[in-house]
């Protein structure tokens, strides 16, 4: 069923959604202060350069499927949705430029028609702070529409996953739709205006929706950024770039995969610390001048004191804790470089009563440097762990489990802090 979509903002995200919308079959109205914009717009032309745009408005136009204005007129009474997709810019400090967010807020719910009988959906794609919606578009809505916001206003934030130079491509084949409302739940209208693009649907909070497009791009930033580092050691040793590149990426087990990305424990074990390090040693000595990978380590750190502070608050010095997992990972006792040996050394040092639980590791076991790294950082050991039957019968004030070990116990789930994940 065809809607009636107006669009604010006709930058490259706007235009974008005005031609792909229109080829669909919805009215579209186009709404933004530039008036060159919107000559553009009702001429039929696109006021950006993006392949195949300026074709898909050219035919809109001359089927009477997209107008625009510079001001809000009656029209936006009979819209079904409002996308806003003006420009939040950087500011001086490098937070985002909220004023025309601000502005376009005040301005279309000032428009609402309070003889609405149906919800207007106020879908945001313009990248946002999270909380903008809760702490400043719905105080502005309310502040306009009073008690009867609720009634005529569907909030929503929809980011949008669009290339430039690829756009059209990427509107109709997303990797994904992340529909973000103020409960969580479904959007009826969000629904129609996807329907018939195949890709993974997303119906969450609308922090969580917000923080999306942020969490994406940085990522991508990262992943530049790395290649770039891998590629100016390889060009200082000599090394081919493009076949190391090739072998990389060829890994979609562990490399280019869901695999590391799941928010939770810090990296340790034999391998991962050690070869950071080494890659630093390598950047350095041949000045290819890796900052991103010299920041992994202190990165890393920094999470072992987050995890800390996150897994006591709220504990009196002297507290038992009870510490479950103690090797880097599930099913091994290599002790080396293990968070939780960072994890239990800090709580030994903040002067908390500890026993630690973890079948794998005996100390009477352990050789060569994993020997050597239990003892250097937990020198009392073999005093800490303890065995299943005292960990069920004990009393803790707090039970910190770092890996699944935990789900094998009987235990009071009250007490537990998970510190292998972040939900």
């Amino acid at each position: 069923m065809p809607l009636r979509v107006a669009i604010f903002g006709l930058g490259y995200v706007g235009c974008t959604a005005a031609g792909c919308l229109a080829s669909q079959g919805h009215q579209v109205l186009g709404v933004d202060i530039n008036a060159d914009k919107v000559d553009a717009i009702n001429a039929g032309c696109s006021p950006v350069f993006e392949p195949g745009l300026e074709e898909r408005i050219e035919a809109g136009q001359k089927a009477g499927l997209i107008h625009a204005v510079t001001q809000l007129s009656e029209e936006l009474a009979t819209c079904d949705i409002a996308l806003v997709c003006v420009g939040t810019p950087s500011g001086p400090d490098g937070a985002h430029d909220m004023g025309a967010i601000a502005a376009v807020t005040r301005s279309i719910a000032a428009a609402i028609e309070p003889a609405r009988t149906r919800p207007l959906t106020l879908a945001y794609r313009s990248t946002m702070r999270p909380g903008s919606c809760e702490q400043l578009v719905w105080p502005i809505i309310e502040s306009v529409l009073g008690a009867r916001a609720g009634d005529l206003v569907e909030l929503v934030y929809n980011p949008e996953f669009l290339r430039e130079g690829s756009a059209i491509e990427d509107y109709f084949a997303p990797p994904k739709i992340v529909i973000g409302t103020l409960t969580g739940s479904h959007s009826a209208a969000m629904s129609a205006l996807h329907d018939g693009i195949d890709a993974p649907i997303f119906q969450v909070g609308i922090k969580e929706a917000e923080l999306t497009k942020f969490v994406d791009n940085s990522w991508h930033a990262t992943k530049v950024a790395f290649a770039n580092e891998i590629g100016r050691v390889c060009e200082n040793l000599g090394i081919s770039a493009s076949t190391v590149h090739e072998i990389f990426v060829t890994d979609t087990k562990l490399n280019i995969s869901p695999a590391y990305l799941r928010p939770g424990n810090a990296f340790g074990g034999s391998c991962l610390p050690k070869d950071v390090r080494a890659l630093q040693y390598i950047a350095g000595d041949t000045g290819s001048h890796t900052h991103l990978v010299d920041a992994l380590i202190r990165s890393n750190e920094a999470h072992k004191h987050h995890q800390f502070l996150r897994a006591t608050v709220g504990l009196e010095q002297g507290a038992k804790i009870l510490l479950v997992g103690l090797a880097f990972k599930p099913e091994t006792d290599d002790l080396r470089e293990s968070p939780a040996v960072d994890m239990a050394r800090k709580l030994l040092d903040a002067g908390f009563a500890l026993d630690i639980y973890d079948p794998q590791v005996d100390p009477a076991s352990l050789v060569g440097q994993n020997l050597g790294y239990a003892h250097a950082f937990l020198p009392t050991i073999d005093d800490l762990l303890v065995d299943r039957k005292t960990v069920e019968s004990g009393e803790y004030a707090r039970i910190i489990a770092t890996n699944r070990l935990i789900d094998t116990l009987d235990l009071n789930a009250a007490n537990i802090v998970d510190v292998s994940a972040i939900a």
